[in-house]
């Protein structure tokens, strides 16, 4: 198989958290409009002096190396620093690139708390490493739980290695991983059996990665002994889902559901319906959805739905955040 390494995929705009804390959100809008440089100026006293939603984005500047000189080290840093504070979304981009930086034993526990909170990205690296044995103790059932729900974000790389997986899994147990998958999607069960990363292996020697053939259905004969069957390896974070596939495409509002998507939160309620007009010029269909201005003390945070599951809500947030916006699923 030909070698298969990625790059996480950026765009020119990039998802940034926007608290009510003004000098955050006008390095935002400074952001957003093409002034990298006043951006950094506003974020950096800010995420100095300890603010975690300024160290996030600081992080994202360096990544992509706007405003600033790209440079993955420091964007890390930025983005531990956050990430001990308890901001979520610096832990998920902190694993991921940490992974595709090479340090993938480290990356593996920030991880696989990221696939617990549903980060398909995340889901799919620590599905291949429980598949393969990499870096984790070998758990098929727990494997194929997360490449389904990764799969069913939309992501094709998820898609194809499920394939890959139904040729050497056994059936009992991928209906065991699919129950485990649907728990995962009710929010009954947590990915891993205990709240605490599984223990790390050191792996012998750098992790491999190989491009997997196509997605086909299983064939009717009977599967290579397993001892000779290839395996899925584990591959750099793949990019996110394309909106053009139909995977991806948006789902539709349902009349109740317990998951809305939080789009950002404003000191003032007039920035926070502007950021909702702006956003269904630009997202085709999210009009269709119900916007929700919740109030929490002197902030507005701007929320869309009702939306019927947590796979839903992240295929709407992927679509958002494609048109350059931040977006985030919440369970009410």
């Amino acid at each position: 198989m030909k070698p298969f390494w990625r790059t996480m995929a950026t765009g020119a705009l990039l998802g940034l958290s926007v608290p009510a804390l003004a000098d955050v959100k006008t390095g935002v809008d400074a952001w957003q409009q093409g002034d990298y440089a006043k951006a950094i100026g506003e974020w950096r006293p800010l995420a100095d002096a300890g603010d975690p939603d300024a160290q996030f984005n600081m992080g994202q500047a360096y990544k992509l190396g706007r405003g600033v000189q790209a440079d993955m080290k420091v964007a890390i840093d930025w983005y531990r620093k956050a990430a001990t504070q308890g901001h979520m979304r610096a832990e998920d981009n902190l694993g991921l690139l940490m992974f595709q930086q090479g340090d993938r034993a480290a990356a593996i526990p920030y991880l696989q708390r990221a696939a617990m909170r549903g980060e398909p990205r995340a889901q799919y690296i620590v599905g291949t490493a429980l598949f393969n044995g990499d870096l984790v103790d070998k758990d098929w059932v727990r494997a194929y739980a997360l490449m389904t729900r990764a799969s069913a974000s939309g992501l094709s790389q998820a898609s194809t290695s499920l394939a890959q997986m139904d040729k050497y899994i056994p059936e009992d147990q991928r209906k065991q991983g699919l129950a485990m998958a649907a728990k995962m999607e009710q929010g009954k069960g947590a990915s891993f059996a205990a709240t605490e990363p599984e223990p790390i292996r050191a792996a012998p020697a750098p992790v491999r990665a190989a491009e997997l053939p196509a997605s086909t259905p299983p064939r009717p004969a009977s599967p290579a002994p397993k001892s000779s069957a290839p395996k899925p390896q584990i591959a750099t974070a793949p990019p996110p889902p394309k909106p053009a596939t139909p995977a991806n495409a948006l789902p539709k509002p349902a009349t109740s559901g317990g998951w809305r998507v939080q789009l950002g939160a404003f000191g003032e309620e007039g920035n926070a319906r502007a950021l909702w007009n702006r956003l269904t010029g630009k997202v085709s269909g999210l009009s269709a959805y119900q916007l929700y201005l919740v109030k929490a003390g002197a902030v507005t945070r701007v929320q869309a739905g009702p939306i019927a599951s947590s796979v839903d809500a992240s295929r709407l947030c992927s679509r958002i955040k494609a048109a350059g916006a931040d977006c985030m699923p919440k369970k009410i």
